[in-house]
């Protein structure tokens, strides 16, 4: 807990001015809150993320989505397969090579986009909540130019491996699929 000067200001310790540690904080914080709210839908957080793609319509086929998401290609099939069944998305001929399917957001699918990204939108407001809306707008733009970069430098093309290696004992079983689906 940070220590307080004579005049009642807060006084960081070495512990909150630690990148690792202040992002860690601030990504558990709207990680919680932000799953509960994307859990109605197949997949949640990548489902979601997927969904934003294709209201956006993001170009580029299902496996350039899944490179972009860093989610495995046999993944982003089953994500996809899920995503479809729950008439959220499409997959569509790109017409620019028809050899590539492009997901496309179904009405239903941007009504359900709509609704969650008001809901993720206040639980934003929530953990931005102590800074004034100025610096939430800085705050955010300067972390997209950080995470664009950093995607650029060392893009992570398979979140599921990331996981594993960061709580390998912390990650459920891969679900099983029948060759029936």
């Amino acid at each position: 807990m940070p220590a307080t000067s004579r005049s009642g200001a807060e006084t960081p310790d070495a512990l909150d001015t630690d990148l690792g540690w202040t992002l860690g904080v601030v990504f558990r914080s709207y990680v919680r809150t932000a799953n509960t709210l994307v859990s109605h839908l197949p997949g949640g957080p990548r489902g979601y993320q997927v969904l934003v793609a294709a209201v956006e319509g993001l170009p580029g086929g299902q496996g350039a989505l899944a490179q972009r998401l860093g989610v495995d290609k046999t993944v982003m099939t089953y994500l996809l397969d899920d995503l479809e069944k729950a008439g959220l998305v499409e997959r569509r001929p790109d017409p620019a090579d028809r050899r590539n399917k492009r997901v496309v957001a179904t009405e239903r699918g941007r009504a359900a986009w709509t609704d969650t990204q008001s809901r993720l939108e206040h639980a934003e407001d929530h953990v931005l909540a102590p800074l004034d809306p100025a610096d939430r707008s800085l705050f955010r733009e300067l972390l997209r130019k950080l995470a664009v970069r950093a995607n650029s430098l060392d893009p992570e093309h398979n979140t599921c491996r990331l996981v594993e290696e960061l709580d390998p004992e912390g990650v459920p079983p891969k679900p099983r699929r029948s060759a029936r689906g």
